[in-house]
């Protein structure tokens, strides 16, 4: 089995990210935003409250402290200050997850923080710490730091697909600092793959491995609703229950 997650509440002060609103309803699991890439203390507990409306679990999705960048660019800071950065962050979701009765589920690492941990042993260590004080699962990709260093913890780890996202021949995720549109037939597709026979095409035409525990779509992505409704609908036998 499997669930559909989405990186969300990344709105910011004026400035709107994503339909929150009509992507709530299509997912399992929403990854949000803490503060540090996205987000503000008035939009956090407003995510919360829609995702507790629509019955839908809670994870934190912190970020190297790049508000400007959307924390897509990469930061080195020592082990010990990268896992305070991250503790402060999902301290801060939780307080407002616990003021609505929520629990907190998991932890997913934002953009170049997670792009760093998949490679380098001390940064997923520092999501380690992080994950430590809370006790709970981390999502990440197989064949990485994520895998090697997370299961290595103890921690449980849930490996992801990316609908809207392309992989390399070598299976990592070709990021850019804005998401186009995609075609969600297309990620739905690929999604049914994933989950059935747990490949993916890369952009070189060969199939790579991958592991769908979860599937995810971002809600920066412009076509985020439509792309979400196609791969639930596709994998709807596949699914978790909410």
């Amino acid at each position: 089995m499997t669930f559909l997650n989405c990186d969300m509440g990344e709105s910011y002060g004026l400035y709107r990210m994503g339909d929150d609103e009509a992507l709530m309803p299509l997912i399992s699991a929403a990854n949000v935003a803490c503060g540090f890439h996205a987000s503000d203390f008035n939009h956090i507990p407003k995510t919360v409250r829609l995702a507790k409306k629509h019955g839908v679990k809670v994870g934190a999705h912190p970020s190297l402290p790049d508000l400007q960048g959307f924390g897509r660019r990469e930061m080195t800071m020592p082990r010990d200050e990268l896992a305070n950065c991250l503790i402060y962050q999902i301290g801060a979701l939780k307080g407002f997850l616990d003021a609505e009765g929520m629990p907190l589920n998991h932890i997913k690492p934002h953009g170049a923080l997670y792009g760093m941990a998949a490679r380098m042993e001390d940064v997923a260590h520092a999501v380690c710490d992080a994950a430590d004080i809370y006790d709970l699962p981390i999502m990440g990709m197989i064949e990485t730091c994520h895998e090697k260093v997370y299961t290595a913890r103890g921690h449980v780890f849930i490996a992801e697909y990316y609908a809207d996202l392309y992989y390399n021949g070598q299976g990592k995720l070709l990021i850019t600092r804005e998401h186009d549109p995609v075609d969600p037939q297309d990620a739905a597709e690929r999604a049914v793959r994933a989950v059935r026979e747990g490949v993916t095409k890369s952009v070189d035409g060969n199939d790579i491995p991958v592991r769908a525990d979860a599937i995810c779509v971002h809600s920066d992505t412009p076509n985020a609703v439509e792309v979400a409704r196609a791969v639930r609908d596709a994998v709807a036998p596949y699914l978790e229950a909410a």
